[in-house]
């Protein structure tokens, strides 16, 4: 880099130079440094844990659906009360209900 001839480089690498011998300078840019590092650490965090949220919820509602659907599968049996089939389901004997109606439409 020491034989560079193009002046607009050599007086950037002369400024570099000049910026580097200054320690205030090297604080700022070390601490600016420190501050970008900070922030892509934190948006990534921020990412994963998204990520883990939005997994959960998905994780939820496909364990809904498929409590959903075995309720839907004990209707059509047709043997069970609403009742039974919420004891069974966990699901409220609305929910039951509401899905008994949905069923017959």
């Amino acid at each position: 880099m020491a034989n560079v001839t193009h002046e607009p480089v050599k007086r950037a690498m002369n400024r570099i130079r000049e910026l580097s011998a200054d320690e205030e300078t090297r604080r700022l840019a070390f601490v600016r440094e420190r501050a970008l590092r900070d922030e892509v650490s934190f948006l990534n965090d921020a990412k994963r844990e998204g990520l883990q949220e939005g997994e959960q919820l998905g994780i939820e509602k496909g364990e809904k659906l498929g409590i959903e659907k075995t309720a839907r599968n004990l209707l059509k049996l047709g043997v069970l009360s609403n009742e039974q089939i919420a004891e069974a389901t966990g699901l409220a004997v609305d929910e039951i209900a509401k899905l008994r109606i949905e069923d017959k439409h």
